[in-house]
Parts: C-alpha cells; sequence; structure tokens
C-alpha cells in the first residue's frame, strides 16, 4: 500500500514558478504540497543557473573594469584565480537563497516532498523517492518541473569535457581553449565568464546573425563592444567532434571552407527543453502543442479543467521572471479570482558585457506586423555619465508608431541594461507615447537618461546632439 496523503494544490517542481505559485497559493489560504525532485529548492535558476552565473559575472565585470581602469591612470595586479574558493563563495549564496526559501515555506505551512512525481490520474500523483512510495490526491495540479539542456546526439556523450550549462557552472576547470556552440544569451554569458578568467574562448553559432531575436544594429554593437575578448563565428557548422586523449578535436564548416580546431572543454548551448518526459502525462491525456510544450489557455489551464502548467514547460520565452508572474496568474485563478495571463511585453536580458536587453517589437516584427515604425538611436557617446564611467559603446534604441506615437519596442546595448529596459517595459504596458518619456524628467547624469534623450530624438526636441529632424517640435 502507498501511503496517502492530500492536499487542495499540489506543485510539481520548485524552481521560480513552482515555489512561487505554492507560496501564494498559501497566502490564499489554499493547502499546498510542493513536490521537488531534488533535495534543495529553487529549480535550474536557483541552483545552477540564474544566480550562480550572476555571481560568476560579476567576478568576470570586477575583473575586466579592473584591467580598463589602466588606461585611467589605475594599476593593478593580473588577478590570480582560486576556483576553489569562488566555488565555496558560490555555494554560500545559493546555499542563502535556498535556506530562504525552506523557511519561508515552513512558515507558510507548505508540506515539502523529495522525489519523482508522475500522474497516475487526475486526481492523484505517485512520488517516488529513495525511502517510500506516496499517493498524493489532490483537487488542483500544477506542473511546474521546468526544463533541461538540449544535447547534440552526435557529439562524443560519455566524454566529461563536452559541458552543458550546469557544467559550465559548476566551475570544474578553466579550460585554455574553450568552444562554446551556440550564440544565444547562455553561450555568450558563458564566453563572458570564461574569456575573463583566462580562456581563450571560441562561439560557434549555425546563424549568419548574432541573437535573431534582435535588430542587427543591436548585435553589431554589442559584436564591436567585446573588443575581441573572445571570438564569434557565424554561418557556421559543426560537422563532427573527435575525442583524443590531450584534445577535441572539432570540424567545422563555413562559406564551404573546412578547417579543424582542438579545445580543452566544449560547451553545448542550443536550447533548452521541457522537463515532461518522465511525467506520464498520457495517463491524464493532457495535450501538448506542435513544438512538444504543454498547451495551455490564458489562466494557464491545459485541457485537464483542474491541471495547470507555467513557466518552461509551456514554451517561450524561457524565463524565470515570465515563470514567477504566472505562478501568481495560476494560484489566484485556482482560488476563484477572475485573473488573465495576458501581459503585453516580457523583457529578456542578455547579462553579458555589456549587456543586452530588449522588449517588444523590434523592426523585423514592426515590417511583419504592417506597422508603420520610427527608430530613434541614442549613443552612449554623447552620454556624461556613460563617459565618466567608461562604458560609452552602448545604445539606447527605442521604435515608435509613427501615427500615434506610442512606444513600441525598444533595446539597449550597455552596462545596467537590464536594469533600464523595466522603463520602456513600463511604458509600452501602460501605452505611452514620446511625449511621456520626454516630459519625464530624469535624473542627471545618468544612464537612463538615454531613455528620454531618445524620445527627445524622435520628437525633434534633442539638444545634447545636433537636432536633424526636419519637423522640429517648437
Amino acid at each position: 500500500m502507498h501511503q496517502k496523503i492530500q492536499a487542495e494544490v499540489v506543485v510539481l517542481g520548485s524552481g521560480p514558478a513552482g515555489y512561487s505559485a505554492a507560496f501564494r497559493c498559501a497566502d490564499l489560504g489554499l493547502d499546498t504540497i510542493l513536490i521537488e525532485r531534488y533535495e534543495k529548492l529553487g529549480g535550474v535558476c536557483l541552483n545552477v543557473g540564474c544566480i550562480p552565473s550572476k555571481s560568476l559575472l560579476h567576478i568576470a565585470k570586477v575583473i575586466k573594469d579592473a584591467e580598463e581602469l589602466s588606461q585611467s591612470g589605475v594599476f593593478f595586479k593580473k588577478p590570480s584565480i582560486d576556483i576553489q574558493k569562488i566555488q565555496g563563495w558560490k555555494k554560500h549564496i545559493i546555499d542563502k537563497l535556498t535556506n530562504g526559501l525552506y523557511n519561508i515555506s515552513n512558515k507558510r505551512n507548505i508540506k515539502f516532498i523529495q522525489g519523482i512525481g508522475y500522474f497516475e490520474n487526475e486526481n492523484n500523483i505517485i512520488v517516488e523517492n529513495n525511502e517510500n512510495k506516496l499517493n498524493v490526491c489532490f483537487k488542483y495540479a500544477i506542473i511546474a518541473t521546468g526544463s533541461s539542456p538540449i544535447k547534440i546526439p552526435s557529439f562524443p556523450i560519455k566524454d566529461d569535457r563536452i559541458w552543458d550549462s550546469t557544467d559550465a557552472l559548476s566551475l570544474k576547470n578553466i579550460p585554455n581553449r574553450f568552444l562554446i556552440v551556440g550564440g544565444g544569451i547562455i553561450g555568450l554569458e558563458m564566453a563572458t565568464i570564461y574569456s575573463a578568467l583566462g580562456s581563450h574562448v571560441d562561439i560557434v553559432d549555425r546563424f549568419n546573425t548574432l541573437l535573431p531575436v534582435v535588430d542587427q544594429d543591436i548585435s553589431e554593437t554589442y559584436i564591436k563592444s567585446i573588443n575581441n575578448r573572445f571570438n564569434i563565428f557565424l554561418n557556421t557548422h559543426i560537422q563532427a567532434v573527435e575525442s583524443k586523449d590531450n584534445a577535441l578535436i572539432v570540424s567545422m564548416q563555413c562559406d564551404n571552407k573546412y578547417h579543424n580546431n582542438s579545445y580543452d572543454n566544449i560547451l553545448v548551448a542550443i536550447g533548452r527543453s521541457p522537463n515532461i518526459k518522465n511525467l506520464e502525462l498520457d495517463n491524464i491525456g493532457v495535450k501538448l502543442n506542435d513544438s512538444g510544450f504543454i498547451q495551455v489557455d490564458n489562466q494557464l489551464r491545459t485541457n485537464i479543467s483542474n491541471i495547470y502548467a507555467i513557466g518552461d514547460v509551456i514554451g517561450f520565452p524561457m524565463l524565470a521572471h515570465k515563470a514567477i508572474h504566472q505562478s501568481h496568474i495560476v494560484a489566484e485563478v485556482i482560488s476563484g479570482k477572475n485573473h488573465y495571463y495576458e501581459p503585453k511585453v516580457i523583457p529578456s536580458v542578455a547579462y553579458t558585457d555589456p549587456e543586452i536587453a530588449w522588449v517588444g517589437l523590434n523592426e523585423k516584427d514592426a515590417i511583419k506586423s504592417g506597422i508603420d515604425y520610427e527608430v530613434a538611436i541614442f549613443p552612449w557617446n554623447a552620454s556624461g555619465r556613460a563617459n565618466a564611467s567608461n562604458c560609452t559603446m552602448g545604445i539606447t534604441k527605442l521604435i515608435f508608431n509613427s501615427q500615434n506615437h506610442q512606444i513600441i519596442g525598444g533595446a539597449i546595448v550597455g552596462i545596467n541594461a537590464g536594469e533600464l529596459i523595466n522603463e520602456i517595459t513600463l511604458a509600452i504596458e501602460m501605452g505611452c507615447d514620446a511625449e511621456d518619456l520626454s516630459l519625464t524628467i530624469h535624473a542627471h547624469p545618468t544612464l537612463s537618461e538615454s531613455i528620454c534623450l531618445a524620445s527627445d530624438i524622435f520628437r525633434g526636441t534633442i539638444t545634447d546632439l545636433l537636432n536633424t529632424k526636419k519637423n522640429v517640435i517648437k
């Protein structure tokens, strides 16, 4: 006999989506159980993703800033890297946050069950761990099991020199020659970290542009700003990887030319797939979309009326902040509130150095949608704060609807772009027009000024640059 446990709501997965959903359910008075296959709460994001990567990116930025200060007459010795101490510091940060989640969970009287859960039917989940087998009966279930890195089957699978993002963030070693397959956010962030730590990094991507989700001028500004700290090979395909005792030999093709390079380690960062394989969704008939993600409506309900799904398992964008927002909505829907998941826009950030952030429509989207638009770009080399902070290699780009002057998109390349993008996100959500941005007084000197100054360029009122717009607002 399985031990039986009952709850109103059971949440599968304890990443940002799962723990936030469980916490909000508990706050709304729902008896909640949280199931997690690993011993620690927090999922990929906290344990082997967002938080550890940002910790290492902070170290990388300090190293780079220290090097660049020599141009200002301040000199530091070459940094000495103690991998074990860095690992300990990173672990301390993760432990502090996971312990915080445990404490909050206990104070909310949420029951935590460690084990692998799968559906037996529409009201029962079986949870297995090393000790026993539990039968969890529920009224509502929330699937928040996240995603895993996609592997390349043709690569030598058993060679531990071939990493995924979890391996890279564990900081096993600092390779002399490091290949990153995939020029997306994860690939670029790992290149930022390892190049600062001393690796010679090559990024290979099959697309002919970096980050195809942004416009060409954004990716070109970023490529120019990295100043050859690592190499980027676009429109390049890997033909084969051969394991040798002292190296990984990689055969590549670019523009019908073939060449071989040797590397100490390879990171595969070509994307992620939803963790739904072991959930036994066929037992309950949960529908998937054409891309293999769980299909939900605008209240995050699957085709089974009492089962919901949030976060990476329901598709792109695979972002923690999207998942957290969905977690609040789904808890409120289950509690009886008439709420819907209908965001106008969701910001995205590559926490590289400099950062790249974007939200809303890009130019390609506007053209595809048939929107009459206009672009305004403020270059950071005209910003007082950027000059004073040695970060002039950046731009703030705004996209406006030409007819009503509303802001419909924006992108930023530069330091703290991930912080700055939120003003543009709020402006789009609130339906702001160029005048709203221009007439909002921004503190000076700040990088956030670049947003209202870009709006001034659109309106023809800019004074920090020569005004080239024909129809100047008087």
